[in-house]
């Protein structure tokens, strides 16, 4: 891995050695957050013609090594994972399994981050390892956390209440600021938010990204995939450029919203 931006002489040196975890953990460190507020990061992954989705519908299949050893980095400095029920069920995702690479950031935490799943219908398998195996992966007793609204279907809310903490955030939609204020209260204030596209677009919508940890990986995809964004235009307001990594061709990029 080698730094392109910022240049020399900038804060952060461009002659580290990021290939040792805590050079790259100081790359990718999130600022000071009290109890009251959170730092939500969001980190997604594209094709050079801007897909975020393979041939598949899985963005699992556009990431490399390079993207795949930041994500597991930015999982461990993460206080909880945030994904919406469509990306949890395609991407087949289980809870945040513990990296002994980035062991030494999960100091005085769980081994590794607790899920939250964003869900209106509630359309998820209790029986599935998100649910199942959460405390077993994790090193301790907390359970997957499940954002949902008051319209969700009354059955599967209790049948989700039994394996998962449900939080009702809102009527018929999602309130974001809402979740994001439970998760502060509870501790969590750095929140690491992995997608998909519709869910980032209602979190930018919401106001209350922060940070885009954005990676291009060298390969094509074609077709009709979805941007990282699959909603409204958003405020076209420009966004600060933290740094950019080069490994083997990805690009690993760090944006700061602009009032980061």
């Amino acid at each position: 891995m080698r730094l392109i931006y910022p240049p020399r002489g900038s804060a952060m040196d461009p002659d580290a050695d990021l290939t040792r975890p805590d050079r790259l953990a100081a790359a990718y460190g999130y600022p000071d957050v009290d109890g009251r507020h959170v730092w939500l990061r969001a980190n997604m992954v594209s094709s050079i013609d801007g897909a975020a989705q393979g041939h598949d519908g899985r963005s699992g299949t556009l990431s490399s090594p390079a993207d795949q050893h930041v994500l597991a980095l930015l999982r461990a400095l993460a206080d909880v994972v945030l994904v919406g029920a469509g990306t949890a069920r395609a991407e087949r995702y289980g809870p945040a399994e513990p990296n002994p690479r980035f062991a030494g950031l999960r100091a005085g935490r769980s081994a590794s981050p607790p899920m939250a799943v964003v869900s209106r219908r509630l359309d998820l398998h209790p029986a599935s390892p998100l649910f199942t195996r959460a405390e077993e992966l994790t090193g301790s007793p907390q359970r997957t956390i499940v954002f949902t609204v008051d319209a969700a279907p009354t059955d599967r809310r209790s049948a989700l209440a039994e394996v998962a903490d449900v939080i009702v955030a809102g009527d018929t939609d999602i309130d974001l600021p809402a979740a994001m204020a439970h998760l502060a209260e509870r501790g969590l204030p750095r929140v690491l938010c992995e997608g998909g596209p519709q869910l980032l677009a209602h979190v930018v919508q919401a106001g209350v990204l922060d940070e885009l940890c954005y990676t291009m990986t060298p390969m094509l995809a074609g077709g009709y995939a979805t941007h990282i964004l699959d909603g409204a235009p958003v405020d076209g307001s420009p966004w600060r450029l933290a740094h950019v990594i080069e490994a083997d061709g990805t690009l690993l990029t760090r944006w700061l919203a602009p009032s980061g």
